[in-house]
């Protein structure tokens, strides 16, 4: 399934239309949310097809096609279920802090022709030419962003393989002043998208210019997005193996405020799983305890600990090996990921999971975790 989001370019009439839904399905996910919670109370639960049989024949009074109305109650109805399912968090009202912002569509779109698509309620609305997939288009969804209204296209299609450049292994280590650490001694600078407008983005907000701000905001993001586009496309056209180190970002974002968050290394994860799927690369995320102060050349626990430690970035090993901090950290990640990748396959051929002896990595040694006993009680005999 591949997204396309095609930008329109919307008349002053059909701007007014879109304005106008977006307030009636707003009113229609807080009457969805706030039946669904009070009536959970008294042990009475509705179907998403009970709830549009309540609200049937409202659609023409509201001027809006019935496929849009189903499927707002159906996605509100949704966030419920994945709350009760204790998949996400209790879903929110919409208001002016929290809008919806989006008009999905459950049927069939048409395929754009030319520089034009035909939008059920709509018509024929005009929107900037592009290259689009070939496969079947199964649904679509109007999105409101501060730059203008978009429609994405979801294309039953293939993504394009990516042409391999190299056969390497990398393992990579998260950063915040520098992006990404990787194991080759490589360092992938950080381009600062937000202090690259924060003067800017600081008086719209002071000065209470809620279309700029919400402008700029936007624009940072889509730079981030491009920036991690480029950066997992190369590295999935030059390796065969990737070993991103599993930090707990959540953690340190509270500790370490908003430059954890201007990284974007999630995203830049959720881009490298779903790319080496269709590169033939194979992509891990290793445990990334101890990775800096466990020495790559021979696994001894002789690096830097503690916070205090977090300013020392060179150390020396007992063996004799000379460490850069995120250099050393990288080094350990390819050492387990090329571990797991090596217990994915075993599992694979024989459907039983072995748990290696050792992992090798030029032509390194590292010890790995071996299989002991299994602890808890004693049974009775």
């Amino acid at each position: 399934m591949i997204q396309c989001q095609l930008k329109l370019e919307l008349t002053k009439a059909q701007e007014a239309t879109l304005d106008q839904w977006l307030f009636c399905l707003t009113g229609v996910w807080n009457w969805v949310v706030r039946k669904i919670e009070l009536d959970a109370k008294d042990k009475i639960y509705h179907s998403k097809f009970k709830l549009e049989s309540l609200v049937k024949g409202h659609s023409q009074r509201l001027g809006i096609p019935h496929e849009v109305l189903k499927c707002t109650i159906f996605a509100a109805h949704g966030s419920w279920r994945r709350c009760f399912t204790k998949l996400a968090a209790k879903p929110k009202l919409k208001g002016n802090r929290n809008r919806l912002n989006y008009i999905p569509f459950s049927r069939t779109v048409k395929a754009p022709l030319g520089n034009r698509v035909t939008i059920a309620g709509l018509g024929s609305t005009k929107f900037h030419k592009q290259d689009i997939p070939e496969g079947k288009i199964k649904c679509g969804r109007l999105v409101r962003r501060a730059s203008g209204w978009y429609f994405c296209l979801f294309v039953d299609a293939e993504p394009n393989a990516i042409t391999r450049t190299a056969s390497g292994q990398i393992g990579l280590d998260a950063g915040f002043k520098n992006l990404l650490t990787a194991s080759n001694g490589e360092i992938i600078e950080h381009p600062r998208e937000l202090e690259a407008v924060a003067r800017r983005l600081a008086q719209a907000q002071r000065s209470g210019n809620r279309q700029l701000t919400a402008r700029l905001q936007e624009r940072i993001r889509n730079r981030r997005k491009d920036r991690n586009h480029k950066i997992s496309r190369q590295l999935v056209s030059e390796n065969v193996l990737i070993a991103f180190s599993k930090d707990p970002h959540v953690g340190v974002a509270k500790r370490f405020g908003k430059s954890v968050a201007s990284s974007a290394h999630g995203e830049l994860r959720s881009m490298l799983a779903y790319k080496s799927r269709s590169g033939g690369t194979t992509y891990v995320e290793p445990d990334c305890r101890n990775s800096t102060k466990r020495c790559s050349n021979c696994g001894s626990l002789s690096g830097p600990t503690g916070l205090s430690g977090l300013a020392v970035r060179r150390w020396t090993c007992g063996c004799g090996a000379e460490h850069d901090r995120d250099c050393n950290a990288a080094m350990n990640a390819l050492i387990v990921g090329l571990g797991m990748s090596h217990e994915r396959v075993r599992e694979h051929s024989s459907g039983t999971r072995q748990v290696p002896g050792v992992h090798t990595l030029e032509g390194r040694v590292s010890p790995a975790r071996e299989a002991g006993p299994a602890r808890g009680k004693r049974s009775r005999t």
